[in-house]
């Protein structure tokens, strides 16, 4: 089905193949550049950034944009008609998609293939630069109508999404390029090139790619979908239906930095059709997923009951989540330790894959960390994420809501846990839920163990002459592995915790919070049931994309068969 552009770039390879000392292969070299983190911008009161961005917030506001299912060239619009809300002010549609059937997802699939046999082929150069124009819009021309799209359907502060759906997007797209460009440096031995050459190419993988990206980051939608089609693969994506509207807004933006159609299909649809659909088909060579754990079992129970049908090995790349910790020792600096606790427990409502769910407090530091946590927490504004002043909106959906508010009722009537701070919540008007703290007299209840999504940090007290054996609770008590964080001014303390929680947490600070992780600093990923630890944002992140063959090329003829030792 490709398109000639792709028949073109094809057709430019085979012409200028190149032959170095001989080889066939054609010559993939590509332009040198660097990598750079986006700067994050101020949205200072008069500046041009907060001008620009209150257009963009209004004009959003103002329609409700149609959001088809594309497969290939073609635009799709099914009986399944369903709209995405503001979470802040649910009676507010922003968006109007569709799911997709499962003929449909059928049918994306069969072009997906179709188009990778030739996208594969596409020069890496080719690709890096459509990645680089994409870069570059998302940096300039469409950088607002991302955060708008961003904090109206996912309910993001001003900064939030801008670290998110700006910078942190931005990054994705230049950071994996750059890593592409830097696989090609890597040259196997050869011991004399003259009479033989040894090489690597990097091939997408036969068949399609699903990606399936979660609402909590615009910028991971992103990075689930196209990192693997940079590679030379082509994808079904499945957007969150909570971030419909941002999600749609990259594939716009990707088409128009000139990414052929098919190599990403945008196939919303309902989690258990597409999930059938996808490990049915023979040709499935990879799932990129970020969700629930739940979900992705579900997905790897089907593919390894399956496992006889496919064509390759299909990749599980998987991140779900985490329980994330703060674990404050005697010797720690208190106001500090509850700064960062604040900010990483509730920004963003605690939806973030990383935020803080539950501490460890000393006794001797208790009373005044709880008056400090108390006190910042009751000047927290929560509400419309358009306002400067806000500092954490809804949560994302009812669901989420009444998931979190079920927890928050236990506590209320359980003797170990007690409310000490917030607890109230309506969805009258959006889904809000105060930001909560909750005192747990038994480190292993529930609340101090599952992850609950949402604006709520679990704290267990412990006393001081027990911190070594607290600190082995916050491995055993959670099959969680994804973020933590240490405070401690004890260099003795802190050299013994980061060896002791060697295996908690994928992503670990030291005297810092446990979110914010940034592209090419700390690469992001966590293990257990945080999932498979692929280290996004990191180098090693696109050779899961990837299938490297390794060519021997020999230019001088063999004329013997028996080998020297055999002669008499």
């Amino acid at each position: 089905m490709m398109l000639s552009l792709v028949r073109r770039q094809i057709s430019e390879v085979q012409r200028t193949g190149l032959r170095f000392l001989g080889s066939v292969l054609p010559d993939n070299s590509v332009e040198e550049f660097s990598f750079k983190n986006e700067r994050v911008l101020g949205y200072l009161k008069g500046s041009e950034e907060r001008t620009r961005l209150q257009a963009a917030l209004e004009k959003i506001k103002s329609r409700v944009e149609d959001c088809p299912i594309v497969i290939g060239d073609k635009e799709y619009r099914t009986d399944q008609c369903l709209y995405q809300v503001m979470p802040h002010n649910h009676s507010h549609k922003i968006a109007k998609y569709y799911y997709a059937t499962a003929d449909l997802i059928k049918k994306a699939i069969s072009t997906a293939v179709a188009a990778q046999c030739e996208w594969e082929r596409v020069p890496l150069n080719e690709k890096l630069k459509i990645w680089d124009r994409a870069a570059n819009l998302m940096a300039g021309e469409y950088r607002m109508q991302l955060n708008a799209a961003t904090m109206l359907g996912q309910s993001k502060t001003v900064i939030q999404a801008e670290i998110d759906s700006a910078a942190e997007l931005i990054d994705f797209f230049r950071f994996n390029a750059f890593q592409a460009k830097e696989l090609l440096k890597y040259k196997p031995i050869s011991e004399d090139p003259k009479v033989t050459l040894n090489s690597m190419r990097y091939r997408g993988m036969e068949g399609f790619v699903a990606a399936i990206s979660p609402f909590n980051f615009t910028a991971i939608g992103g990075n689930l979908a196209y990192t693997p089609a940079l590679m030379g693969n082509c994808v079904l994506w499945k957007p969150s239906d909570t971030a419909i509207l941002s999600n749609y807004t990259i594939f716009k933006i990707m088409k128009e930095a000139g990414l052929p159609p098919g190599i990403v299909n945008f196939v919303p649809a309902e989690g258990p059709v597409f999930g059938d659909v996808i490990t049915a088909s023979s040709d499935l060579s990879a799932v990129n997923f970020t969700g629930s754990v739940g979900t992705f079992n579900t997905i790897w129970k089907n593919v390894g009951k399956r496992v006889d049908h496919y064509k390759t090995y299909p990749r599980l790349i998987g991140e779900c989540g985490g329980k994330n910790y703060h674990f404050i020792h005697p010797s720690a600096d208190v106001d500090s330790a509850v700064y960062a606790t604040i900010r990483s427990a509730y920004e963003y409502g605690g939806q973030k894959c990383s935020a803080c769910s539950r501490l460890y407090v000393p006794e001797s530091l208790w009373p005044k960390m709880k008056e400090m946590l108390c006190c910042i927490r009751s000047q927290l504004q929560m509400g419309d994420p358009c306002d400067y002043e806000t500092f954490l909106g809804a949560v994302i959906d009812e669901k989420a809501f009444l998931r979190i508010t079920k927890e928050i009722d236990r506590a209320t009537c359980t003797d170990d846990l007690d409310v000490i701070a917030g607890g109230k919540y309506d969805k009258s008007v959006g889904y809000f839920i105060e930001p909560t703290i909750i005192e747990c007299k038994n480190p292993c209840d529930a609340i101090m163990t599952t992850e609950l999504f949402g604006p709520v940090l679990s704290v267990y007290v412990y006393k001081d002459k027990e911190v070594n054996a607290t600190l082995g609770l916050v491995g055993s008590s959670t099959q969680y592995a994804l973020t933590g964080a240490v405070f401690a001014q004890d260099e003795g303390f802190l050299k013994f915790a980061v060896e002791d929680l060697r295996m908690t947490a994928g992503n670990f600070y030291v005297n810092d919070k446990s979110t914010g992780s940034v592209v090419g600093q700390q690469p992001f990923g966590g293990a257990r049931l945080s999932g498979t630890n692929d280290k996004a944002g990191g180098p090693h992140y696109i050779l899961r994309f990837a299938s490297p063959q390794s060519v021997k090329e020999t230019f001088v003829p063999l004329t013997e068969w028996k080998y020297p030792y055999m002669q008499s």
